[in-house]
């Protein structure tokens, strides 16, 4: 423990000498005035409609290195697969300061997409020399690229008894009142969302701590944003902290874009300020003559985002569903443009559906009609077995459908129509108005109840929460707005059924209390 203390201490010496403006070279100084310079004005630039994540954050802090780089920085930059990596353990490569860390975080990023291999490299004695390298260099090794190291080791899926893993947190412990704000943050979303062990869950709560008293070191509105998104939603206390931060508090400095971004964070998450009225009244100041002049996709982004908040005026509807400016998104072929013109049908059936008021324009008939791709997706385990359950309780093909696309711009995973004894009914019959071509021709029966099921997967949800998106809020509240009943079935619930007969039961039980809740109204 002595000799840690004193290596830890050297260290952190070392590092403070290098940080000293008495004692730094003025080339240094100017880079690390060009790099905070890029980071504060990024705020202000529209070329991005959403905020960047916490790794962009943490990773541009990295490109500026206050030590010449040497041949196996170059090689580990450069090496396109793991094996490339274990080589430099032997031969004549020398690992020294942040080297055997670089390494671990480089074998993460390529390993990123091939979860396979991850437990063979674990058992390979080169990655297990590598983690004893790591071991003697860890107090050595940077703040940026601890915290960017330890979100490598979880993701790696080292087990919970490694100590190399355990020392890497213990580290971070040490270091918690050193790290600036944004490392803090990108440690607590890396506990949240690569890790469910207790140890990183108790290394999150100090996390967090410290990230509620130190809010005011925030200093530039794209680290606000991306902070409220990444990890606001893990703290109530810190989300109302830095709701409070240039948003109310800076009401007349704020800029157009720096709103945009926050607005698009608060319709990611649902998030509802505090001072709900307040804020939107300012949304709208601001908005009111600057978004005719933002870019198209823009302006649907912010657009759809009131609509999630509800918070979407006549005004602003209309001025993107008028067909001069919808008219650029029909029929385009590009990603963006398809995925632009999706949440155009959201704020359609917005106007439709919760705007009773509302006199026009609407999208045309023929450009709420589905396309092939709203259909063409790789179907989920969850989504196959509610399909089985729910095609082995109906009997009869003719009596619910799957996979309804809707004239809304959302896909119901089911559909069933009950009369008023709850037996099932033959939905070809009946009228459907929610479809882009309605089918049928005959009304429901008196007393029939419409029921839609959606399943909640897990990225539907805010990280460690049980709370939707803001995205499937907004489908949740139009599929009830267009007369359905809601039958919610989230992962977390489905994954506790382990027979057939109780995933059968559930089910009728969902439906029985959607039916339920109606009646008591």
């Amino acid at each position: 423990m002595a000799a840690h203390l004193v290596k830890r201490c050297t260290c952190l010496l070392r590092e403070a000498a290098r940080q000293a403006p008495a004692m730094a070279p003025v080339g240094r100084l100017r880079l690390a005035r060009v790099a905070h310079k890029t980071l504060t004005s990024s705020a202000t630039s529209p070329i991005s409609h959403f905020p960047g994540s916490l790794v962009e954050l943490v990773e541009k802090e990295q490109a500026f290195t206050p030590y010449v780089e040497n041949q196996v920085d170059h090689l580990i930059k450069k090496a396109a697969r793991p094996e490339e990596l274990l080589e430099l353990l032997g031969g004549s490569h020398h690992l020294e300061n942040n080297h055997a860390a670089l390494v671990l975080i480089r074998l993460s990023h390529l390993l990123s997409e091939k979860p396979e291999d991850k437990a063979l490299l674990i058992q390979d004695a080169r990655f297990q020399k590598l983690l004893c390298v790591l071991s003697g260099q860890i107090t050595s090794v940077w703040h940026g690229t601890l915290s960017r190291l330890l979100r490598s080791l979880y993701a790696l899926g080292l087990p919970r008894t490694s100590k190399e893993l355990q020392s890497v947190e213990q580290e971070v412990r040490w270091r918690m009142r050193k790290l600036k704000y944004k490392h803090l943050a990108f440690l607590a979303d890396s506990c949240a969302t690569l890790s469910q062990e207790q140890h990183s869950q108790e290394l999150l709560t100090e996390l967090l701590m410290h990230l509620e008293r130190r809010w005011t070191e925030i200093e530039d509105g794209r680290t606000l944003v991306t902070i409220m998104m990444k990890v606001g939603h893990l703290s109530e206390p810190l989300m109302n902290r830095l709701e409070d931060k240039h948003v109310l508090n800076r009401a007349q400095d704020i800029t157009v874009p720096h709103l945009c971004s926050i607005l698009l964070a608060f319709a990611r998450l649902n998030f509802h300020p505090d001072q709900e009225d307040q804020f939107f009244s300012l949304v709208h100041e601001k908005l009111g003559s600057e978004l005719p002049g933002l870019e198209p996709a823009l302006q649907v982004d912010l657009v759809w985002a009131l609509c999630v908040l509800q918070q979407a005026q006549e005004a602003e509807l209309q001025a993107v569903l008028h067909p001069e400016f919808h008219i650029q998104f029909l029929g385009s072929k590009s990603q963006k443009d398809q995925n632009t013109f999706q949440k155009l049908l959201h704020i359609n059936a917005t106007a439709l559906l919760e705007h009773p008021e509302y006199s026009g324009p609407l999208l045309p008939a023929s450009a709420v009609a589905p396309r092939p791709s709203a259909l063409d997706r790789k179907v989920t385990p969850l989504q196959k077995e509610l399909q089985e359950t729910l095609k082995g309780l109906l009997g009869s093909a003719d009596r619910g459908s799957f996979e309804v696309a809707t004239q809304y711009g959302w896909v119901l995973d089911a559909e069933v129509l009950l009369d008023s004894d709850g037996q099932f009914l033959p939905l070809r019959d009946f009228v459907a108005p929610h479809l882009a071509q309605p089918t049928g021709s005959q009304p429901p029966p008196a007393g029939a109840k419409r029921l839609a099921f959606l399943r909640w997967e897990f990225p539907n949800f805010n990280s460690r929460s049980k709370d939707l998106l803001g995205r499937f809020v907004l489908a949740r509240r139009h599929i009830l707005a267009a007369g359905f009943l809601v039958v919610d079935v989230p992962f977390y619930e489905w994954l506790e059924l382990k027979s057939e007969w109780q995933k059968g039961a559930y089910l009728k039980d969902k439906m029985r209390k959607a039916v339920a809740e109606e009646l008591a109204k």
